[in-house]
């Protein structure tokens, strides 16, 4: 019982729970950083999604060469083509995910606490849950900004058509095929993110404390919290195993849904 505790305790020196957290701050800071994340990462979205989308005959050009034509009719801007749209729907959505990631997450914790599984294999199960509840919330804001995203960063690019922006994209889907046209896709897309976000998760919470385990916390009730840039150190190393765990499950269903979302309603 007492180790038990003494797990709890330093694990709870590492994380904040829901009930603790500074909404404020956290929505505020998150959004923050999720839009310089966002910044940074686009334009390798852009380039993905239109080597996905290439007809035959282009099929086989680099992403290198995908950049070099973007810049040389586009420049910087074409790069950034639809990041507005992201921005705006994208903030929201990763508001809800947030919301339901943490609170789920508590439920989560309590239901499996009665198993006594150990650390890892707890929050594994609890994360996982958790991660999978958030993104399915999460679909309901992002498919249709995807969908509009993701046909004007391929417009104009082999044989795709042309938009006078995000709303100019939502007129021509809602005409064509109504509100399920913004949904197109969203089938594909709960099967590839929900299962990829519950695998990520899943890793990220269990991964963490297999490697403090290993640096040997959360085994001796005296121990000190570790420092700032110890926590720092072993959430980006939780973060690099998750990412390349779920990648695989995420690649190939991502190819399928961005050609359908991305193909259809053309013209």
């Amino acid at each position: 019982m007492e180790a038990s505790n003494s797990r709890m305790q330093t694990f709870g020196q590492t994380e904040i729970n829901w009930d603790k957290l500074d909404k404020t701050k956290f929505y505020v800071v998150g959004a923050g950083i999720f839009t310089g994340v966002t910044v940074a990462l686009y334009p390798v979205s852009v380039v993905k999604t239109r080597l996905q989308v290439a007809s035959k005959d282009t099929a086989e050009r680099s992403a290198f060469s995908v950049i070099r034509g973007i810049l040389k009719t586009d420049g910087i801007p074409g790069l950034y083509r639809g990041f507005g749209t992201v921005i705006t729907g994208a903030i929201p959505a990763r508001v809800i995910f947030l919301t339901a990631l943490e609170t789920t997450k508590v439920a989560a914790f309590s239901m499996v606490e009665p198993f006594k599984f150990s650390e890892p294999t707890q929050a594994a199960i609890a994360n996982g849950i958790a991660g999978m509840t958030a993104s399915l919330f999460a679909q309901a804001v992002f498919v249709p900004i995807d969908v509009i995203s993701q046909k004007l960063m391929v417009q104009g690019y082999s044989g795709h058509a042309k938009y006078n922006g995000g709303l100019d994209v939502a007129r021509k889907v809602l005409k064509s095929d109504g509100i399920r046209g913004l949904y197109r896709g969203f089938g594909l897309s709960v099967m590839t993110y929900s299962p990829s976000s519950a695998v990520w998760w899943a890793s990220y919470g269990s991964s963490q404390r297999v490697i403090w385990r290993f640096l040997g916390q959360g085994t001796d009730l005296k121990e000190v919290a570790p420092s700032l840039s110890t926590i720092v150190a072993v959430q980006a190393a939780g973060g690099i195993i998750a990412g390349a765990t779920a990648s695989c499950i995420t690649t190939p269903l991502d190819t399928i849904k961005t050609r359908l979302q991305a193909t259809l309603f053309e013209g």
